[in-house]
């Protein structure tokens, strides 16, 4: 499964760690994804996504549906 938030599409970025003397070795770095099973009102129903940790806390506030519009989504595109 692809280390990627299912809404806003955050996936690894890439860097380096430097060292204290300046050397550089390529590092990722990983968003934070959280498994959730989170109900729908509008289905009646729990839906299971993947979103990364600013995602959810945006969906919490503002709940999935109106989201998913907002981004241009459907409920089809996240299961």
């Amino acid at each position: 499964m692809a280390r990627r938030c299912q809404v806003t599409g955050k996936g690894p970025m890439v860097g380096n760690n430097v060292s204290h003397a300046n050397n550089r070795t390529k590092r990722r770095q990983m968003p934070n994804l959280q498994n959730k099973r989170i109900f729908v009102e509008e289905l009646g129903e729990f839906v299971r996504v993947r979103l990364s940790a600013s995602a959810l806390k945006t969906v919490t506030r503002k709940g999935l549906m109106p989201y998913l519009r907002e981004q241009g989504m459907t409920l089809e595109d996240v299961r």
